[in-house]
């Protein structure tokens, strides 16, 4: 199966490193022309340059601003006014206990988490919907349907993607756009490697803590190891191709077998 992309647009939210930076390579190496996106210009300058350096004729382009603000998303449309794959993978994520998480910081991981992937959502889908074809995705989680107990904030977010999703989904019906939410697992980052030192020894070897973080905070893995952002991104750029017309509403999981239950 040849997935070409050649001609499309896409826009990848926080995408300087780990799962985001793997999405925005996966689609250049299809053919699409990617935006990468992050808050500093220096950070997304170092993104755009290895991506080019990475991948053979790749067409990238970087564009710095803070998605979790509305000056944020401006920016971005100011830039970037036509968008054919919009992939919403910007996230914040970090354990604390229940009853510690504050008002602002509920806010904040809705500010980011949610609500900049619904204003991007509500910007181009209608360019996408006169054009006939589109791709919208959001970057979920297995803690959107298994809320983790040290950061039920994140969680919570997450399973607000979901319904987002199906929501913009019918939004969408008959368009020639499809609206998909990935449910990431447990995936090997360097911030999940410091999420994991939070929660294990850190005096232990990577591979040790690994595979403890996983016995005894993810045992439901079936995959029993952290998932290669590269193995989130395949999806992604299938789901942004041709070949997944028929594919929106869903919740398509990515997630090793960590979650025990159909999603609806």
């Amino acid at each position: 199966m040849r997935l070409d992309l050649t001609g499309r647009i896409a826009l990848v939210t926080g995408s300087t490193q780990g799962i985001g930076a793997e999405i925005a390579a996966g689609l250049a190496r299809s053919g699409a022309r990617v935006a990468v996106n992050g808050r500093g210009a220096d950070s997304v300058g170092r993104a755009v340059e290895r991506l080019r350096s990475e991948v053979d004729g790749a067409d990238v382009v970087g564009v710095a601003a803070d998605l979790g603000t509305g000056e944020g998303a401006e920016r971005v449309l100011a830039e970037l006014p036509r968008v054919d794959i919009l992939v919403n993978n910007l996230g914040i994520f970090g354990a604390k206990p229940a009853l510690e998480i504050t008002d602002e910081d509920w806010r904040r991981y809705f500010e980011v988490n949610v609500l900049a992937a619904v204003r991007l959502t509500r910007a181009y889908l209608p360019g996408m919907t006169e054009r006939g074809w589109g791709r919208i995705q959001y970057i979920a989680s297995d803690s959107a349907v298994v809320i983790p107990a040290e950061m039920i904030h994140y969680g919570v977010s997450k399973t607000a993607l979901l319904g987002v999703s199906r929501g913009f989904a019918k939004e969408a019906a008959g368009t020639g756009v499809t609206v998909n939410a990935v449910i990431a697992g447990p995936t090997h980052t360097g911030g999940v490697e410091e999420f994991v030192y939070q929660l294990v020894d850190r005096d232990l070897p990577w591979a040790e803590a690994q595979r403890e973080f996983m016995r005894l905070h993810r045992p439901q893995s079936l995959l029993q190891r952290l998932i290669e952002p590269e193995e989130i991104a395949n999806m992604v750029v299938y789901l942004s191709s041709d070949q997944a017309s028929a594919t929106t509403g869903a919740a398509v999981r990515v997630d090793g077998g960590y979650v025990d239950s159909i999603v609806p």
